[in-house]
């Protein structure tokens, strides 16, 4: 009788015990999993479409634009949005703005910084480099959004040494915010604090998550937008960025033939910048 009674008593025990772990695991559900499943559960009612803008979404940003650089007319005749970044001060910084403006692509300045490591040859003028006042510094990035029309961001011409100075970025994201233009972080190293200072200036900023052409070969470049299609499958956005150049009608046609596929077969859509970029609070 008494094995029987443990028996009995160590039953309900456990039924007691699995009921509420039962009970926890349903308080803690997710919401929008559970009204999901109500969702296309309940009788009379189809299952809701995601929103656009749920959807993966990438967006392609192309360099070096404003020195008459090969690729250029390549690039701006790409069917879906890319986003061109014109480096200041140069003989076609105008014309090739003007020409991005008029084939629908968003225009950005590509902006000169220091690197750690350099040619100066490499950097084109109106460099911002950490020797500079605050006044030059002011003054150049002004300068720079002057010079460049339509521009509505900026971004990082090299820079590994510049984004990385506390100072420096403070003055660059101070013209942005009077100027009403974003800050898109290139990437160049590891130790920017671009966006980390963007913030507590108020200026919206993103960052580039992967270069498409640091090798310039059709292997390689394919291999980026494999890796672009990687990081959608874990991310919900992606920023990428090519270059025009010596080799930039080798990466406008790998991305002419590869892009419309990926999207086809991966829903993912090529959008401009501006539709990644954080709105302010």
């Amino acid at each position: 009788m008494k094995q029987i009674a443990f028996r009995s008593f160590f039953l309900f025990s456990f039924l007691v015990f699995f009921s509420l772990i039962l009970g926890m695991e349903t308080a803690f559900s997710t919401p929008s999993l559970y009204s999901a499943i109500r969702r296309v559960d309940d009788p009379g009612q189809s299952p809701a479409l995601p929103e656009p803008s749920t959807q993966k979404r990438a967006a392609i940003v192309i360099d070096d634009f404003g020195n008459k650089m090969g690729g250029t007319e390549d690039m701006l005749a790409l069917p879906f949005p890319i986003t061109v970044a014109v480096m200041p001060f140069l003989q076609t910084t105008k014309a090739d703005a003007e020409a991005a403006h008029a084939a629908g692509k968003e225009v950005i300045i590509h902006l000169p910084m220091e690197p750690k490591i350099a040619r100066k040859s490499w950097l084109g003028p109106g460099v911002i480099s950490t020797d500079l006042t605050n006044d030059e510094i002011r003054k150049r990035v002004h300068a720079a959004i002057d010079e460049v029309p339509h521009a509505i961001g900026i971004n990082n011409h090299m820079g590994s040494k510049a984004t990385g100075d506390e100072r420096v970025m403070k003055l660059v994201l101070e013209v942005c915010k009077e100027r009403g233009l974003f800050f898109l972080d290139s990437h160049t190293n590891y130790w920017s604090i671009a966006c980390r200072k963007a913030k507590e200036v108020g200026v919206p900023c993103i960052e580039n998550h992967l270069f498409l052409d640091d090798i310039h070969t059709k292997k390689h470049i394919s291999q980026q937008v494999r890796l672009l299609d990687k990081h959608l499958k874990e991310h919900s956005t992606c920023v990428t960025i090519g270059h025009v150049g010596r080799y930039g009608s080798l990466t406008a046609a790998v991305l002419r033939e590869q892009i419309p596929a990926l999207t086809e077969k991966s829903g993912i859509r090529i959008v401009r910048i501006s539709e990644l970029v954080p709105k302010p609070k």
